[in-house]
């Protein structure tokens, strides 16, 4: 017999049977995620996770607003504009669009500028992919706040669960964010939808077998990675139309012969999946950029304005005294964040040497550290940080790796010209749970990122929005304007 708790949560009561195709189905962990994602409730969540999850779409919007100005954003709008004429959801600074479309624009807009969310077990963001969907269809279907909290809530916990249980082995080729994601938004958009058990099952197949995102990119500092994120919302809104229409999907696409599983992990743990399903949310474990740049290095930005601050340095002292930096951090990392001497923007936010070179002389990596100016093709222009960056050196250190994805941990050892050394370390980012910021820290956050670009107002309509949420009885009406602006706003 087979039974499913209140929670959602489904199991057997007789001894699992391999040679009945019937059992096999009914206790996969594909068809028991689908199970808890279509069953809960906005009332099942407890008013924590809300908090957790507002304070998720805060954090996303100011990235989707201040991102969609640039540049690969506006090739993206000007794409999804073609792509049939809908007046279905809003495309931020780029009018309107079908929900489909809505996803995959603002889903690249708020990836753009590396300010959005990340989530350790998974090494994913969550927020670009799963958060662009849930609006996209909620505006579509005019649903309710409290319809459009809860999709994010178990999007997030779809996309954050697959990655844990494919990392870190995955990520060696592959981008969460653009993989695992894919599931999220499918769940998102799903649960807006009122998908039940089986139509979910159905658009999770659907998600998986679109599911790609290749780190290649990061060899030419290319825009494939703000795709990612755009393309996984995109195709998570199908899966889950298609769903609702009768489409079929992989019954097992998780834990398949085939399956995302094997076919995108050589160490995969499904129990990851099924580890507090339906009891314990992942999105309460979400962690929040301070630095326009990635994650992998945060800790050392960390650690190195801790050491700016205790011994009194500013950028002439650093140059002055410093003669060496040593920084070990842990392999996977390394591998994103690796570049020496970056020639541009873009590969200046995934070098690790360049971001601590940035935050001992600028006391931080904000955007303006990573302005255009700064960097030509033979590499950093700005010779205050050029000089610094020759006495630097990156190292992985195993010990490091082993505490990876748990942690994401750095050390580093700063030797002065006098003989004295300095050393410092640090295993979570400030913006972890473990080293939180609070949400008036997470608004002042979103005020720096809007209202240079949108203006006060739009920031403080947008602010109150999000703050009302879960009182809104037609998502269709609280973001509309923000398709309307065509031009960086300037006061």
């Amino acid at each position: 017999m087979f039974v499913c708790a209140p929670n959602g949560r489904c199991a057997t009561q007789f001894p699992h049977d391999p040679s009945s195709k019937f059992s096999l189905a009914m206790t996969s962990v594909s068809r028991e995620l689908a199970t808890v994602l279509a069953s809960t409730s906005y009332r099942d969540l407890d008013p924590e996770v809300v908090r957790d999850t507002r304070r998720a779409v805060l954090d996303w919007l100011g990235s989707a607003l201040s991102g969609s100005l640039e540049p690969p954003a506006r090739m993206t709008q000007h794409v999804v504009s073609g792509l049939g004429a809908s007046n279905e959801a809003t495309v931020f600074a780029g009018g309107r669009s079908s929900a489909a479309g809505a996803a995959l624009a603002n889903g690249v807009a708020s990836h753009i500028l590396e300010l959005d969310d990340v989530h350790k077990g998974s090494t994913m963001h969550a927020a670009a992919p799963v958060i662009s969907a849930a609006l996209a269809v909620a505006e579509r279907e005019r649903a309710t706040g409290e319809a459009f909290l809860l999709a994010v809530t178990v999007g997030y916990d779809a996309a954050l669960r697959v990655g844990e249980a494919v990392n870190p082995s995955h990520y060696r080729f592959w981008h969460p964010t653009g993989t695992a994601a894919t599931f999220g938004a499918a769940a998102a958009a799903g649960s807006l939808l009122g998908l039940d058990a089986d139509q979910m099952l159905d658009a999770l197949g659907s998600a998986g077998t679109q599911a790609a995102g290749l780190w290649e990119f990061n060899a030419d500092g290319t825009m494939s990675k703000h795709l990612h994120p755009g393309k996984a919302s995109f195709n998570g809104v199908l899966a889950a139309d298609l769903a609702r229409s009768g489409f079929t999907g992989a019954r097992r696409i998780l834990e398949g012969d085939r399956g995302f599983f094997r076919s995108m992990s050589i160490d995969h743990d499904e129990t990851r999946i099924t580890d507090g399903l339906g009891e314990r949310w992942k999105i309460t474990e979400n962690c929040y950029k301070i630095w326009a740049c990635c994650g992998h290095t945060h800790s050392a930005i960390d650690v190195a304005r801790k050491l700016r601050a205790q011994n009194g340095w500013n950028a002439a002292s650093v140059l002055r005294d410093v003669v060496a930096i040593r920084i070990e951090t842990y392999g996977p990392g390394y591998e994103i964040v690796k570049e020496q001497n970056p020639s541009s923007t873009y590969t200046a936010k995934f070098s690790l040497a360049y971001c601590v070179v940035a935050a001992l002389l600028h006391g931080g990596a904000p955007l303006e550290v990573f302005a255009p100016d700064k960097f030509a093709n033979a590499g950093v222009v700005d010779d205050d940080a050029a000089r610094l960056l020759r006495r630097t050196s990156v190292t992985v250190a195993p010990d490091l790796t082993a505490k990876y994805p748990s942690a994401w941990p750095t050390r580093m050892s700063i030797e002065l010209a006098d003989g004295t050394v300095v050393n410092a370390a640090s295993d979570y980012p400030v913006g972890n749970p473990e080293n939180p910021v609070t949400t008036m820290q997470l608004e002042d956050k979103f005020a720096t990122m809007v209202v240079p670009r949108w203006g006060k107002e739009a920031m403080s309509r947008a602010l109150d929005a999000v703050r009302s949420l879960a009182s809104v009885h037609d998502m269709s009406t609280v973001f509309r304007d923000f398709g309307d602006i065509l031009a960086p706003h300037s006061e």
